[in-house]
């Protein structure tokens, strides 16, 4: 890296009465990754003064006035993500926005204190900052794991640049699982959403670019698949979206739609895992907003689960009015003559015992627990109980 001259002119905390506009960063302010409608969009620069005018003035012309006695700037040794509401015209809270402060060490006896970035020279802000956003834009998973463990300094592993991306959003972008597990180590929100670019969380931003791997990572770390964007969008939703958008029959593409397809895999098998639904009780909404309240077969708490969750035969029979019992386990099987006693092969019925019944009934195959049925063969032990019946 380039070395950083520090003039000491410069590196002087001098905060006019009106806190000047943050100076343009260092780095890029957009991801270094494959061209796409979905995640490219253009750099916001947002000015200090957006966050500082949400304080109250006398509490920061006080703030200003001690501050302004202090010496030079020796470094920065810390950083945090502050968040304050934003308010709209009528005086209602719209948002809540972020800005970063920095933890600075003076040159003379005061103690370290937190500084807005207005407050400090452009040149010691670039030493402390790009280190950590080249590193992250380059998924450079040993010079970030160096930054995190430097005991001089510390790191705000959600620290946001000028779009509110985090440098796990840099990592799921690229694909590197080394730097999403470093990041997350150290305390990085697997579920941070971007501040101003659509609500995307790092799942999203893995699943868009087509990194299985990276989506991998990040379920096993914690992130909910069920997270939807600002436009209600799941991770999963956006990868088909862009599954869909990518051409077929074009070699060209024909890595990316596997990788895609790869990546949707992954998180589905997550979300069907977890929804082990063993009846469905009731169904509320209309369309995608569509949902079933659904008891699940661990019993667990019933719960309103989306549509496309739940197994189509499953709502199938929710639909047609069918309704299931809970079978408690096996107690006899037969076997049942062919219509007509022709001589046809007959069909095999178990004699189930119910949780909610009392009384047990046969039931063709097909419509028993095969593990109960299993369990029941087992206890068998070589015997034979079943019988032909006209």
């Amino acid at each position: 890296m380039e070395a950083v001259l520090i003039n000491a002119s410069l590196s002087r905390l001098n905060l006019p009465p009106k806190p000047k506009p943050l100076p343009t960063a260092p780095f890029p302010s957009s991801l270094p990754l494959p061209r796409s409608s979905y995640f490219l969009r253009q750099p916001t620069i947002l000015s200090s003064s957006f966050f500082q005018d949400q304080f109250p003035q006398e509490q920061q012309q006080e703030e200003e006035e001690e501050e302004e006695s202090f010496g030079e700037v020796n470094r920065i040794i810390g950083s945090r993500t502050v968040r304050s509401p934003v308010y709209s015209a009528d005086g209602s809270s719209a948002a809540a926005a972020s800005a970063t402060e920095y933890l600075v060490e003076w040159k003379d006896s005061h103690a370290p204190s937190w500084v807005p970035p207005s407050g400090i020279a452009a040149d010691v802000l670039a030493e402390y900052e790009t280190p950590w956003w080249t590193a992250a834009r380059n998924a450079d998973a040993r010079a970030l794991a160096a930054l995190l463990s430097d005991e001089s300094t510390s790191r705000d592993p959600d620290a946001e640049d000028g779009d509110g991306r985090t440098a796990l959003h840099f990592a799921a972008g690229l694909g590197s699982e080394d730097c999403i597990r470093i990041l997350a180590e150290a305390g990085a929100d697997v579920e941070r959403k971007e501040r101003s670019g659509g609500g995307l969380t790092p799942l999203h931003v893995a699943a868009g670019y087509a990194r299985p791997g990276a989506v991998k990572a990040l379920l096993e770390l914690g992130a909910d698949p069920e997270t939807a964007d600002d436009r209600g969008r799941t991770a999963v939703d956006l990868a088909k979206e862009v599954l869909a958008a990518t051409p077929r029959g074009n070699p060209a593409a024909f890595g990316r739609r596997m990788a895609l397809e790869a990546a949707v895999r992954e998180m589905e098998k997550v979300v069907y895992e977890w929804a082990e639904v063993g009846r469905v009780v009731e169904a509320r909404g209309e369309g995608e907003r569509k949902e079933y309240l659904v008891e699940w077969r661990d019993g667990g708490e019933r719960e309103w689960v989306r549509e496309k969750l739940v197994a189509e035969d499953v709502v199938k029979d929710f639909e047609a009015g069918l309704e299931y019992g809970v079978a408690e386990r096996v107690l006899a099987s037969r076997v049942a003559a062919a219509a007509g006693d022709d001589g046809g092969a007959g069909t095999k019925e178990y004699l189930v015992k119910w949780v909610d019944i009392e009384e047990a009934t046969w039931e063709p195959e097909e419509n028993v627990d095969p593990e109960l049925v299993r369990e029941f063969e087992q206890q068998l032990c070589g015997s034979t109980q079943e019988t032909v019946v006209g």
